[in-house]
């Protein structure tokens, strides 16, 4: 692991670090954001995933974590968004696939299979190296939460890992990126036409095959201009009530997908965490 910078703030250090990863096949860069706490004590981890066209940047720069983290004690982790680099196969004029793009799923299709495997990356690579480099990092208390395509893949982690999570949230997730209409074709791209490949990496589709998460929290803009085509936060409503899944939905008057909005009720979703991870 490389360290790219790091930074004091609200008593804590906001790092940028680097590391070769095997499951990309490339350099990958990520954020965490340690807050202060005494010596020999761990703090729980908090995954947050970025939207389409981000890196793990746009929540540093935007997001506003740092002083409730470092007050609530929590470690928040942000990877990037996809593979990057030269060889990494791209479609440079679309913002709804290739680099930026990664939908946080395993791609089977070539040439994406090479590098596009997002999944193992955030749930299995990127975990191990956090664990071995930050020991204050309380790997037994972890929650996930995201924006937009970040959203969709805290879901649907979540739902294939309930015995590793404690908590789940999301900022506008794509819930159904199986109709969703900015995501068919990346998922088309990445998965083949075999849309039963696709549930794997479906909130709505895991739920109606079988997956349960103990509670979710979802807060949507009802301002948001991706509400129906991408978005479609009813679908998920419908989903947990017919599993049986807690959730609470909130739609938020006049805000939009952007980070003013992230940033407005972030502090809400980093308390709501705190309290399920808890030591």
């Amino acid at each position: 692991m490389k360290t790219i910078s790091t930074a004091k703030a609200h008593g804590g250090i906001q790092g940028v670090y680097s590391h070769h990863a095997t499951s990309t096949a490339c350099e990958m860069t990520f954020a965490v954001f340690t807050p202060p706490v005494a010596e020999g004590r761990k703090a729980p981890v908090l995954w947050y995933l970025s939207g389409l066209t981000c890196t793990h940047q746009n929540v540093m720069d935007k997001g506003e974590y740092r002083r409730l983290a470092a007050e609530l004690g929590v470690i928040v982790v942000c990877p990037d968004t996809s593979p990057r680099g030269e060889g990494v196969p791209d479609e440079k004029d679309s913002w709804q696939f290739g680099c930026g793009a990664g939908f946080y799923l395993d791609a089977t299709q070539a040439p994406f299979s090479a590098n596009y495997r997002m999944y193992t990356y955030v749930t299995d690579e990127l975990p191990a190296l956090l664990a071995e480099e930050f020991p204050q990092a309380d790997m037994e208390r972890q929650g996930i939460f995201g924006h937009s395509m970040g959203g969709h893949g805290a879901l649907t982690i979540a739902l294939k890992h309930p015995d590793r999570f404690r908590s789940c949230s999301a900022f506008a997730p794509i819930v159904h990126p199986s109709t969703a209409h900015w995501s068919i074709d990346a998922f088309t791209k990445y998965l083949g036409e075999d849309r039963n490949a696709w549930r794997e990496y479906d909130a709505v589709s895991l739920i109606e095959d079988g997956k349960r998460f103990p509670e979710l929290l979802v807060d949507q803009g009802a301002a948001d201009g991706f509400l129906d085509d991408g978005l479609q936060p009813w679908l998920l409503e419908k989903a947990c009530a017919d599993a049986g899944i807690p959730l609470t939905l909130t739609m938020r008057d006049g805000y939009d997908h952007s980070y003013f909005f992230i940033s407005t009720f972030m502090d809400d979703h980093l308390r709501w965490h705190a309290e399920r991870l808890k030591a």
